[in-house]
């Protein structure tokens, strides 16, 4: 069968390439050829009242003047020409461009449906990461639900889709669109335990929670990667991925390299996101370059322990069996690590503020248990996918 996959966009996020390739690699295993519809919305596309139209202009002079505000005027943060996002980007491209089938960018709702109509999709499936949270999917949430194929006589599926929290952040128009939509799926799934109560008190949908598709390949398919890439080995084995960084991280990350002898190292340019500047940008770009998927899954591969703040950080600690602490990040989405760890008896590897300091870094996991439970999740997230689309 033919499956459309409509997940987040796909830019700089290792976790969200990662599940999107998951999956394709899982509906192939099964039998089908899965495509991912790369939606990609310019802004012009976006219809807006006249008012917000109106007010643009002034919002991006006081942005402009916020900017010139910060540490180092001009120099602050900048934002990236197209010309200067693809070098950014490329090694995450080039990934994507190897191992993932996609279409060509869709640029609206009517080209996902266009796709859909002429390449005869037999199913469509929204998931998964954080594709049902309205600050990310922003304007294009209903397409999210699937709206753009509504009329169409096909299989809807939610596979592992993600609210990212366990606070409802619809407004009241779009929960209205989006529990209509639900309400075609053919199959509601989703990543976290929190999902399903929202499902069933906001859409009105009986949801089953399964595994982020990353969990349903084994530790040998990353490594294959890993291999075929042919990635030199890290240079430490305390691996930090970091994404919200502070001064109290970076203590913990120092203390347990000193009490254990471990090396930190990490995957990750030296500038991104808000610390991107026009002079680091202009004089050497090569340090705003993140490198490919394969030379963030060797970090697990040659790491004797993980310190994250981040949800595929844990995913990937599981699958590769690495002892793991994860510090609590609340402006990402705490559900994420609690139902994660839930699942696996692993509260206690979970530290916030206040416990950061207080614990025993060298507290071991019962893989042997971890391993049990990952793969009675696994058989039965495969079999509630595969049974649907029969």
């Amino acid at each position: 069968m033919k499956i459309g996959i409509l997940t987040q966009q796909l830019n700089n996020n290792y976790g969200g390439l990662l599940q999107n390739y998951a999956l394709q690699q899982v509906l192939i295993k099964m039998g089908h050829n899965p495509i991912t519809l790369d939606w990609d919305y310019p802004l012009e596309s976006v219809q807006r009242p006249l008012w917000k139209s109106m007010l643009m202009p002034i919002r991006d002079l006081v942005n402009g003047m916020m900017k010139k505000m910060r540490p180092g005027g001009e120099t602050g943060w900048y934002e990236p020409s197209q010309e200067e996002r693809k070098v950014i980007s490329r090694n995450n491209q080039t990934f994507v461009s190897k191992y993932i089938n996609t279409t060509k960018k869709l640029l609206s709702s009517q080209e996902l449906l266009d796709y859909s109509l002429e390449h005869q999709l037999g199913a469509l499936v929204a998931g998964s990461d954080q594709c049902w949270r309205p600050i990310y999917t922003k304007t294009h949430l209903p397409d999210a639900f699937l709206s753009f194929a509504s009329a169409l006589k096909i299989k809807r599926l939610a596979y592992a889709a993600s609210f990212g929290t366990d606070e409802w952040e619809f407004t009241p128009e779009q929960e209205t669109v989006c529990k209509a939509l639900a309400q075609q799926f053919d199959l509601v799934t989703v990543r976290e335990d929190s999902g399903v109560t929202l499902c069933r008190e906001h859409l009105n949908v009986d949801a089953t929670q399964v595994l982020d598709p990353t969990m349903l390949l084994n530790k040998e398919d990353y490594i294959n990667i890993i291999e075929q890439e042919k990635v030199p080995q890290s240079p430490g084995n305390l691996f930090c991925y970091i994404l919200d960084d502070t001064a109290q991280k970076q203590q913990f990350i120092q203390s347990v390299a000193s009490g254990m002898g471990l090396k930190p190292f990490t995957v990750m340019p030296k500038y991104r996101d808000e610390s991107i500047t026009k002079k680091a940008v202009k004089n050497n770009i090569q340090d705003c370059v993140y490198p490919g998927p394969a030379s963030w899954l060797r970090g697990f591969m040659d790491a004797e322990m993980v310190i994250c703040d981040s949800f595929h950080g844990c995913v990937f600690s599981i699958i590769f069996n690495k002892p793991f602490w994860v510090i609590g990040n609340d402006a990402r989405g705490m559900s994420r690590f609690y139902s994660l760890l839930k699942m696996f008896n692993l509260e206690s590897r979970l530290i916030g503020k206040e416990t950061i300091n207080n614990i025993d870094a060298q507290s071991p996991i019962n893989w042997t248990s971890v391993n049990v439970l990952l793969s009675g999740y696994k058989s039965r997230s495969l079999e509630v996918l595969n049974t649907t689309l029969i």
